[in-house]
């Protein structure tokens, strides 16, 4: 009779048990069920929702849920109580074997965020099973002569309860010559034997049947039978005799095949053919048994014929029967007990007790990304396993209970520089040499808006013409996140800012989707020449971050104004009357026409152009100034009324023109109004001495106080330039000077009657510099100095200063950038 030990169905668990008794011990508050095998499908185990301290909500939103180390899922939650309940069919015996105790350890697995419990079932053996004969017939020879006393080994039978509900004795139906007796061997286990108890007799009776009974301890209890046929044979009165009955063998699980284990010997008393004996396996030896073994049927020597495996079978128990080949034929019997050890022959597992959870980049160090078991199919040493993760990453492992750990995030998560990472867990186990196993996890990492808009550029500046039609498109801003998803999905808007005290959106709008900037009206440069639109550029994330971004726009001037006629002014009429005497010499300033152009740059560069005169040799007009002069000394012969027509034209592109007309009448005897003072040396008169040395005097004073003046603004203007980039320069610089500050103005003002200057700097690209001047009609001061730049981008100014000069006070200079010297 042989029985094979072990199952790897059931193995696991007891490996489990084994854990799990030493965890009872340092584990506080573990939750315990225990049930019957074999409850009905739906039955409730516990209320786990309860006995975790969760609510029903809870529990749902946080998808508690059960798993089973068994493999199968014997468990479910019930989600809308909140129980543990039975999912199917429990078999204590095919869980559990043998073993005295049934524990099935289950993993409730929380998120969000991820936690794990520990919760065992224990499951109680219910007498379901009846003891049961392999062999339900069993045919016994024995010789007449067989002493008293004699004990035959009969086959065990098998209950797979356990507890009291499993085998407890044997009765053997009456029979004068026999009885039975029980045997107690290692595990506990009974062995039943068949004892002569009166000598055989033949001839009064060759065969005995007898009925041998197993019977367990259940309540109700429950049995099994087996037939034994005993027949009486004549001669040969000695059996082969082991020298042991049980033998014991240790055998490594890698053994090679043909590995020899044991030789069995058996002696006869016999002589000649009935001494003569022939070794086999019982006749009831399972397959399972006869594949892995084999025996030498004339030495008795057991050798290896298969496989072992320890993780499928640690024992076996093999009856070997020793026969002679006497008439009748006489058996012995002995066991042999083959023990098999364990090599580190199974790499370990690494299981996913949950799947990994995506993690927050905000995580905080310690949140649990995933659950993970190992277990190795080794025992003892073999079977210990350790994990490690490689460096370099922000995650680690902290062990929870047994072989269980928790992934947890052991560092900064940036899912910009990483949005996944794939960890690698190495298993290895504590064998000899260790076999290692390697598994890849992927965590990714969820979107936190950490990130806020970020613009191309930090100041963007946008040139456009005046005039541009309503609608057209100013310029396009563009702002990257490095966020995902709605996180860096980017809106845009114009921030409230006025331009004139007037809301910048009234003159400006935004795509919010791509950030493009159109004008709302037309623009005129006349009335705004710069402003500034402050553009925020904002995500869509909770809560949301936003950025800004400055838009310089910058109007360019076109030539869309013809010059004004200042003076003579059109409210004179559509003639202007000057007078001059007939005594004017050549030189002499008639009179002087001054001009405005709206427009700034070249567009508002004025000239003076004579068309028509009554005598053109008499007078001329200086191209610049407007300065009406004659040419030559007036002679009796001119006629005293002269007209002359004078146009003046911008440098724009058209070029817009503007026309005066002067009628002039030469008188004799008229004292001339204004004095040459281009002459060297006039001709001293009694009457106006006294005038000319007060003038004199003025002119000194002034001339000082404006040079004392210039020299002051010019320390100052120098020291400014040192910390803001300004500088004033002399005219000896102007040549290489070749990049004029934006938005310059230099204005020229005097007390009396019109006198006025101003030069407006644009940016270098704008090419939209424009200067003005102003003066009095009757001024005989001409120091205006022009500075005409070239039509590109690097230029020098050309400077023509003219004769007279103006008073170094009336000069005033002021800069749109802010600073007013």
């Amino acid at each position: 009779m042989t029985k094979r030990i072990g199952y790897r169905n059931w193995r696991w668990l007891a490996l489990w048990w084994r854990h799990f008794i030493l965890l009872w011990s340092t584990v506080d508050g573990q939750t315990r069920y225990t049930i019957p095998e074999e409850l009905k499908q739906g039955s409730v185990v516990g209320n786990l929702a309860k006995d975790l301290g969760l609510g029903l909500s809870e529990m749902f939103d946080r998808r508690l849920h059960v798993a089973s180390e068994a493999g199968k899922q014997y468990f479910s939650v019930d989600a809308g109580k909140g129980d543990l309940v039975v999912n199917e069919r429990i078999d204590r015996e095919t869980l559990c074997g043998q073993s005295a105790s049934c524990v099935l350890p289950l993993q409730v697995v929380i998120e969000n965020p991820l936690q794990l419990h520990r919760i065992e079932v224990e499951i109680r053996d219910i007498n379901d099973n009846s003891p049961n004969f392999l062999t339900k017939d069993r045919v016994l020879k024995m010789a007449e002569l067989t002493a008293v006393g004699a004990r035959f080994p009969l086959e065990s039978a098998e209950d797979p309860d356990v507890g009291s509900n499993s085998l407890k004795s044997y009765i053997l139906s009456k029979d004068e010559c026999f009885s039975v007796k029980v045997k107690d061997i290692e595990g506990g286990r009974k062995i039943p034997e068949l004892v002569l108890e009166k000598p055989l007799d033949r001839e009064k009776k060759a065969v005995h049947e007898l009925l041998l009974t197993a019977v367990d301890g259940g309540t109700p209890a429950r049995s099994g039978t087996s037939q034994i046929t005993v027949t009486v044979l004549d001669n040969n009165d000695n059996n082969p005799v082991f020298q042991k009955a049980v033998y014991k063998v240790r055998v490594h699980e890698n053994s090679e095949k043909g590995t020899s284990l044991i030789k069995l010997e058996a002696t006869d008393s016999d002589e000649g053919v009935n001494g003569e004996i022939e070794y086999s396996f019982g006749e009831h030896t399972l397959e399972s048994v006869l594949s892995v073994f084999d025996i030498d049927a004339v030495t008795g020597e057991m050798f290896l014929r298969g496989e072992l495996d320890y993780e499928s079978a640690a024992y076996y128990r093999i009856d070997i029967t020793a026969v002679d080949k006497g008439i009748p034929e006489m058996e012995g019997h002995c066991r042999v007990q083959v023990e098999v050890t364990d090599v580190n022959d199974n790499a370990p597992e690494i299981v996913l007790t949950s799947k990994p959870s995506p993690v927050r980049e905000d995580a905080p160090s310690g949140t649990v990304v995933a659950l993970i078991s190992a277990r190795d199919l080794d025992s003892g040493i073999n079977g210990k396993v350790t994990l490690q993760l490689p460096k370099g990453h922000p995650f680690s492992l902290k062990p929870s209970f047994s072989d269980n750990y928790a992934l947890v995030t052991s560092g900064v998560l940036d899912r910009e520089s990483s949005s996944e990472y794939n960890i690698e867990i190495t298993a290895t186990d504590s064998g000899s040499p260790p076999l290692t196993t390697k598994k890849t996890i992927p965590v990714s990492i969820i979107d936190v808006n950490d990130n806020p808009p970020k613009f191309s550029q930090s100041s963007y500046n946008v040139y456009l013409k005046e005039n541009g039609p309503p609608g057209s498109m100013l310029s396009s801003v563009s702002a990257s996140d490095l966020d995902f998803r709605d996180n860096a999905k980017i809106s845009y808007s114009i921030l409230e800012s006025k331009v004139q005290d007037v809301s910048v959106s009234s003159y400006v709008y935004i795509n919010s989707d791509n950030g493009s900037i159109y004008s709302m009206h037309s623009f005129d440069y006349e009335k705004v020449k710069v402003f500034q639109i402050l553009v925020q550029a904002k995500d869509h994330g909770s809560p949301s971050l936003s950025s800004n971004a400055t838009v310089h726009v910058f109007i360019l001037d076109q030539n869309d104004n013809a010059p004004a006629v200042i003076y003579p002014s059109a409210a004179l009429g559509s003639l202007s009357h000057q007078k001059m005497p007939r005594s004017a010499k050549a030189g002499h300033l008639v009179t002087k026409v001054t001009a405005v152009d709206a427009d700034s740059g070249h567009n508002a560069w004025i000239s003076y152009k004579l068309v028509e005169a009554t005598d053109a040799s008499l007078f001329s007009v200086n191209l610049y100034t407007g300065e009406v002069r004659t040419k030559r000394a007036v002679s009796e012969q001119d006629d005293s009324s002269q007209r002359l027509l004078i146009e003046i034209q911008d440098d724009g592109e058209p070029v817009q023109s503007a026309t005066v007309t002067l009628a002039i009448l030469v008188e004799d005897g008229l004292h001339e109004p204004i004095l040459d003072l281009r002459q060297k040396a006039p001709e001293p008169s009694k009457k106006i001495g006294r005038i000319t040395l007060y003038l004199i005097l003025s002119l000194a004073s002034v001339s000082v106080l404006s040079l004392v003046t210039f020299v002051i603004l010019a320390v100052k203007c120098v020291r400014n330039s040192r910390s803001s980039g300004s500088c004033c320069m002399r005219r000896d610089d102007l040549d290489g000077y070749k990049n004029p500050n934006r938005n310059l103005q230099i204005q020229l003002n005097t007390d009396g009657p019109i006198k006025y200057v101003e030069v407006l700097g644009g940016d270098m690209l704008s090419q939209s510099q424009s200067f003005r001047s102003c003066l009095s009609p009757m001024s005989e001061f001409s120091d205006f100095t022009f500075v005409k730049p070239s039509s590109t981008t690097d230029f020098k100014e050309m400077i023509n200063v003219l004769d007279a000069s103006l008073p170094d006070s009336a000069w005033t200079f002021e800069s749109q950038q802010g600073s007013v010297i």
